[in-house]
This record gives structure tokens, sequence and C-alpha cells, in this order.
């Protein structure tokens, strides 16, 4: 941020000093948030990793088929796509993927389970948390930015 673009920041701040405060610590909030949504698909996953093809029925019952190829595609997608997304490699792909899934989640609960709001609330937060990082990417704490590739 140029001197000018912080001053005209603090400008606007009840309390200007923490104009700093929020400048030194952007990174390492979106750095947190892409670790723990990572971190929390992962042990999501975990349990359907260890028995990919137990949710065949499930995903059969949402018109997903054949059940088997979806039910892996879920247990991967929320496994290895959440160790992805804290690393930060191929973070807009696996943040896209884990998109999709949490969006046919709210679908779910909010339609086939007519859960509404109530049932769907965390599946959309999740969501709009995974289409953040989907549109920006893995930060400057990433492995994407480490190897100087983004997807």
């Amino acid at each position: 941020m140029s001197n000018t673009e912080e001053a005209l920041d603090q400008d606007r701040l009840i309390i200007p000093f923490l104009s700093r405060v929020y400048s030194g610590l952007h990174s390492f909030a979106e750095t947190l948030l892409r670790v723990v949504a990572g971190l929390s698909l992962t042990v999501h996953g975990a349990g359907k990793i260890t028995n990919p093809f137990g949710a065949a029925g499930m995903v059969e019952g949402l018109g997903f088929y054949p059940g088997e190829f979806w039910s892996l595609l879920l247990s991967c997608t929320e496994f290895f796509g959440g160790i992805l997304i804290a690393v930060g490699l191929l973070t807009r792909p696996a943040a896209f993927a884990g998109m999709i899934v949490l969006l046919v989640t709210v679908w779910f609960h909010w339609i086939v389970l007519a859960e509404g709001f109530a049932g769907a609330e965390k599946s959309i937060l999740w969501s709009a948390i995974l289409f953040y990082f989907v549109i920006r990417g893995g930060n400057s704490q990433s492995v994407d930015s480490r190897i100087g590739r983004q997807f």
C-alpha cells in the first residue's frame, strides 16, 4: 500500500492507529482462514477416505450414478482437496471442487431434507469461504506462491 493509500485508509478509520494493525495482519488472517478451512475439510473427509465407497448409497439417493464413483470422488475431494487447500497447492481447483460438493449439500439440506436455511446454513458459509479461495487463490504464504505458479 502506498503512503497516500495508507493515509486515506487512516482518515476513514475511527481509530487511525488500527490501520497498521489491519495491514500487518492481513496476510496472516487470509492464511489462517485458508488453513482452517482446508484442515476442517480434511478432518470432515477423514472418515470417508477410510471407507471411500461407504457413501455410495447416499449419493445414489441424491441421483448421482454410479454411486461408487461419486462416493470415491466425494471422499477424495474432501480429504485430499482439504490438504491441498490447507498447504495452498492447486488452491483454486481444490477449492472449486470442495465448493461444488458443498453446494450439493446446500441443495440436499435445503430441498431434499426440507430443512431450509437452518439446515443449509453451514454449507452456505463453507461454500462462500471456498468461493473466496477459488477467486483469490493461495496468498504469499502458500505452496502455489513459493513455486511461483498458480492455476
